[in-house]
């Protein structure tokens, strides 16, 4: 009778479990040392400490931040981010950023913070944040990584203002443990003075051949002879070459991932070699191209949550910044549909879900929703 490939793996699993029992019984406690292990890479919470603020251009700034306890902080991809915690005029909120500097450095993280306007998060950064302030975050998450496996040696990354972030960490990765990895970085800004980390990826592309870096000027002044427009698949293929084979990521600010998405579609990139990073829901809800035509966005409508109270909200806002505004704590990290950590069940009324959040299946038959994704259409009753 033939063996089974995977027998060699159980043939010792009496001896193994024997030896645990043997060394639980010596004061060995397997399942605490492997929790402790766990808590170590990946914590639910990280107090931090701002040590430095480096503005970086008139409208972004780096945040270096360490671990207030002194000690290392959790181990992290190059493309992941923290979710950091804040109560603002009130207001208990999170948002995610990516994490700007390399995974060889864990005495602190970078995140890079470009100013929204209107944005309740990245201007309260901006303007109020200083060095020996203290913060609240996740530990490390996110899938926007490398995955040698699959992705292959040979990367492209499509970047537009503050989406340099995740670039940077690769980038800084590549040249720190001098990985057999090229990285074409094409990176767009509104005008050359918006650049951010301008001097460092220049200076990395001139000494590393495995780094390539362009900059792309949508506001050109007379002084600038780089290239001009906006990254079109013309433009990133005549500055990368043809993108055939080579995983493409991108990161940028909202109207970028369904632009670039029509422009890959256009020289036949397939949608699996694109990786896209997007914390914070792509559209507002009336511009989404799937928003239900008959329903005006302006309009005020009632949620109530179980047992706890009730607000009006426009059908605008999406429901997990709607509760946070109105004193309700989900838990939240991405904020892009992604995590589902917000997941909220509707108890009863009507929502849409944008595309971005992926709803299991399960989710979509007990009536589960991602609250950062969802807009409540009608007067709705939800509970968490």
């Amino acid at each position: 009778m033939p063996t089974h490939p995977l027998a060699r793996f159980f043939d010792r699993v009496d001896d193994v479990t024997a030896e645990i029992a043997r060394r639980e019984a010596g004061g060995v406690a397997h399942p605490a040392a492997v929790d402790d292990e766990v808590a170590v890479c990946h914590p639910k919470q990280l107090d931090l400490v701002v040590d430095e603020v480096i503005t970086e251009t008139a409208t972004t700034k780096t945040f270096r931040l360490r671990r207030a306890t002194g000690e290392l902080l959790p181990p992290f991809q190059a493309g992941q981010y923290i979710s950091l915690r804040l109560q603002i005029e009130g207001v208990r909120t999170s948002r995610a950023f990516s994490v700007s500097s390399s995974p060889t450095e864990r005495r602190h993280y970078d995140l890079t913070v470009r100013r929204v306007p209107g944005g309740r998060v990245s201007n309260h950064l901006l303007d109020a944040v200083a060095p020996g302030d203290r913060l609240v975050s996740s530990g490390p998450i996110g899938t926007f990584q490398h995955n040698p496996l699959f992705h292959g040696e040979d990367l492209v990354f499509l970047a537009g203002g503050s989406g340099v972030a995740p670039a940077m960490s690769m980038i800084r990765e590549v040249v720190d443990r001098g990985l057999p990895r090229t990285l074409h970085l094409v990176y767009g800004s509104r005008r050359a003075d918006d650049i951010i980390f301008r001097a460092e990826l220049d200076q990395v592309a001139r000494d590393c051949p495995e780094i390539t870096v362009d900059h792309v000027i949508s506001e050109p002044d007379a002084d600038w002879s780089g290239p001009t427009g906006f990254l079109s698949a013309a433009v990133v293929e005549r500055l990368a070459g043809p993108l055939r084979g080579r995983m493409t990521y991108v990161c940028g600010p909202p109207a970028m991932y369904a632009y670039q998405l029509r422009q890959l579609d256009r020289v036949g990139h397939p949608r699996r070699r694109v990786r896209l990073e997007a914390n914070g829901i792509a559209l507002p809800a009336g511009e989404d191209r799937d928003w239900p035509a008959d329903v005006d966005p302006t309009v005020e409508v009632t949620v109530a949550v179980r047992g706890r109270g009730a607000f009006r909200t426009p059908r605008s806002r999406p429901l997990l910044d709607a509760l946070e505004d109105n004193g309700f704590q989900p838990e939240a990290s991405c904020r892009s549909g992604e995590c589902s950590m917000c997941r909220v069940r509707v108890v009863r009324g009507g929502v849409f879900t944008a595309a971005e959040a992926r709803l299991r299946m399960s989710d979509r038959d007990f009536g589960f929703t991602h609250s950062c994704a969802a807009y409540p259409v009608t007067d709705v009753e939800v509970d968490f």
